[in-house]
């Protein structure tokens, strides 16, 4: 896969650490949920180091002084149904107050298409300087991705970062290409899509992982 400005491939070794066991077969429902929130979280740092911010005055117990504040309201979280719902507590770990939009999409499997069936937005999703994260663990053909970034477009927002836990070249390059203008946050690019447009070497369906279903 070539080099994108606008795609961070994450290379640290707690989320390579996390990663391992994440894709173990043997890794139980509770942990990876837990852990798809722990990386989330990580990768959410990183992810929002330009978050807008303000001044306000804080007095210590010694003087008061100027300090930078994240902007209120400034960042809302967009999961695609259903295992972005599994990135969510991640994020709300440092934005508590962040907005929750949901977009539902599922995939043919006959033609690893997506197909979208809901979308339900805050109210101010499209304020000029709000941060919209949108979120799902895998990004495998990118088709559920790109139709997603086009759905926050067409309503409005200005500002939009996608992350992923896994991506294979083939989505990332796809995302990538289609929207350059937004910053992708994958936390380790896999090898390929088999014929099936499955992640390999991937950690099977992470929806099916995250809430104990086949």
């Amino acid at each position: 896969m070539k080099n994108y400005d606008n795609v961070v491939v994450f290379d640290h070794p707690l989320i390579r650490h996390k990663i391992a066991i994440l894709r173990d077969e043997k890794t139980s429902t509770k942990e990876f949920r837990e852990l798809v929130e722990e990386i989330t979280t990580l990768m959410t740092y990183e992810c929002f180091k330009d978050v807008p911010t303000v001044e306000k005055e804080v007095t210590t117990p010694l003087e008061t002084c100027t300090q930078q504040v994240v902007k209120d309201n400034s960042v809302a979280i967009v999961p695609i149904l259903r295992a972005g719902l599994g990135m969510v507590n991640g994020i709300h770990a440092l934005f508590p107050s962040a907005r929750v939009g949901h977009i539902g999409m599922y995939r043919d499997e006959e033609t690893l298409q997506p197909q979208s069936y809901y979308c339900k937005l805050p109210y101010d999703i499209d304020e000029e300087d709000k941060m919209v994260l949108l979120v799902d663990p895998m990004l495998a053909t990118g088709g559920s991705a790109c139709d997603a970034i086009d759905l926050l477009k067409k309503r409005g927002c200005k500002h939009i970062k996608f992350m992923a836990i896994i991506g294979a070249p083939e989505g990332v390059s796809r995302v990538a290409e289609a929207h350059p203008d937004v910053k992708i946050y994958v936390s380790t690019l896999d090898r390929c899509l088999n014929e099936h447009g499955y992640i390999l070497p991937g950690l099977g369906d992470a929806g099916d992982r995250l809430f104990g279903t086949k």
